[in-house]
């Protein structure tokens, strides 16, 4: 009779033991749900970025409490006192604050990154040589995507100067001087959409969005530039500045031969974005 019961008894903690497992996966599942939510936020505004950053971080938070607490609810079925686990996990806990300040430092630059406004999901940053989209901010890591799709992992504890591109690119201006003979005129803008459509398919991991041609910005009798505005990666306007622009030039001149280099200059701007 005894032995039946204890048979008894077990099974009724297996069960109770598989229904906080059970639980535990459920609402694991639903956290994961309200992140990638989370992720379809329409919109560059600044309270969707919010809500990005601060359900990646709560996230981590979420699923770290959540199987604390099973784990202490099933030693709880299996005989061990809940408060003595929870003791034991504070002594655990302050060890491991003294033994891993590191990840204590994480967690703790994590939390200021975002309640600081300093870093948002989808902003592009430089974070200590590295340029990439925030993709997540962790309890740990902060998680860029870069210029090549290539996820680069950086400890929040190692964040110490941040660089943010606020509309997520960089304008690089090429302005290109034409002839002030109409004839000659018209072929060099023949040749420039020509150059800057074949050289625009060469450049998969230094466009961050299509480029626009500007057109004429100053038509006068003298002098006329036609402006051409690439939206760039950070750091990544080398090829524009020497191959594209050393290619335009070569074209010129074979229309007038008085053409020179630096009636093809390349500029430099950070666009503000736009407040909503």
């Amino acid at each position: 009779m005894e032995m039946l019961n204890s048979i008894r008894e077990m099974s009724s903690t297996t069960g109770r033991v598989l229904v906080i497992l059970f639980l535990a996966l459920v609402s694991h599942g639903l956290v994961m749900l309200v992140k990638l939510l989370s992720k379809h936020v329409s919109g560059y505004s600044r309270a969707g970025s919010k809500i990005k950053s601060l359900a990646s971080l709560t996230n981590s938070f979420l699923v770290f409490g959540l199987y604390f607490s099973a784990f202490g609810l099933i030693l709880r079925e299996l005989g061990v006192s809940l408060t003595a686990y929870l003791a034991s996990a504070s002594v655990v806990g302050l060890a491991i604050a003294f033994g891993f300040q590191g990840l204590v430092q994480d967690v703790v630059t994590g939390l200021t990154l975002v309640l600081t406004d300093l870093i948002d999901v989808g902003n592009m940053v430089e974070i200590g040589g590295q340029t990439g989209v925030v993709r997540s901010i962790g309890m740990r890591f902060i998680v860029l995507e870069n210029a090549m799709g290539a996820e680069v992992y950086i400890p929040n504890r190692s964040i110490m100067n941040v660089i943010n591109y606020p509309r997520g690119y960089i304008r690089c201006l090429v302005d290109v001087s034409l002839s002030i003979d109409p004839g000659n005129r018209d072929k060099m803008l023949e040749i420039i959409e020509k150059t800057t459509s074949s050289f625009a398919e060469q450049l998969p991991g230094v466009q961050v969005k299509p480029l626009s041609m500007e057109g004429v910005i100053n038509p006068s009798p003298e002098k006329t530039i036609y402006r051409i505005k690439f939206r760039i990666w950070p750091g990544r306007g080398l090829p524009i500045e020497t191959l594209f622009r050393q290619e335009l030039v070569q074209r010129m001149k074979l229309i007038d031969a008085s053409y020179s280099d630096w009636m093809v200059s390349v500029n430099y701007e950070v666009e503000k974005a736009r407040v909503k």
